[in-house]
């Protein structure tokens, strides 16, 4: 599954091998697209837990490369589950959503507007499910809030490090940085799945259920 095939809406190749900014994208992209990026992101990971088990969502996959500094003591390089994930990932999206609505409204954005579900208390596939769709709702009502004339010269307010690091950031930029951070996150979510199904039966993965 490739965020990067005819399907999906919007290409991050370019911010991914940073030769464009998330403004720069931001200027080839309707907002149309983003709603419907979003809707095909939901979609493909709805589509990862298809044939799981409440048990698989849960599942402690090996990650060599795990390392999360800013994760409670005791738990900076566990592995991430699929709940873990999934409550991640819809909070960077949300967030991102949030704050460009904001600056579509012409309000300059300083700091963050994160919420992140606890990813402990997801502990089942419908819980999975109900995350994502109510991820998608709350994105997309987001982009309805946008007026008809968007501001699009209105920035966030952040560290000049950051400026220098991912560029300048307005409303459509700011979904898409979300976005993209998101659908990055969707090998990493494959992996977990493949690993999950694997330790519940190898003959379905053999089978080719993955």
């Amino acid at each position: 599954m490739s965020p990067n095939n005819q399907s999906f809406p919007i290409d991050f190749t370019p911010i991914w091998n940073r030769e464009a900014t998330y403004l720069q994208l931001a200027e080839t992209v309707t907002k149309q697209q983003l709603a419907d990026a979003s809707t095909t992101s939901i979609n493909a990971m709805l589509s990862m837990l298809t044939g799981l088990s409440d048990a698989d969502v849960v599942f402690e996959p090996d990650d060599e490369a795990a390392h999360d500094p800013y994760a409670v003591a005791g738990e900076e390089t566990i592995g991430w589950n699929l709940a873990h994930l999934i409550a991640h990932v819809t909070a960077s999206s949300e967030e991102g959503a949030s704050i460009a609505a904001r600056l579509a409204r012409g309000i300059a954005v300083e700091g963050r507007d994160r919420y992140e579900t606890p990813w402990r208390d997801i502990t089942t596939v419908a819980h999975c499910r109900r995350r994502l769709a109510e991820s998608l709702r709350m994105r997309l009502a987001l982009l309805d809030a946008w007026p008809n004339e968007p501001h699009l010269d209105v920035y966030r307010i952040v560290s000049p490090r950051y400026e220098a690091r991912v560029g300048r950031m307005n409303a459509p930029a700011a979904f898409l940085s979300g976005l993209s951070h998101e659908v990055g996150h969707w090998e990493q979510m494959q992996e977990v799945r493949r690993q999950a199904l694997a330790a519940r039966s190898p003959q379905l993965v053999r089978n080719g259920n993955q």
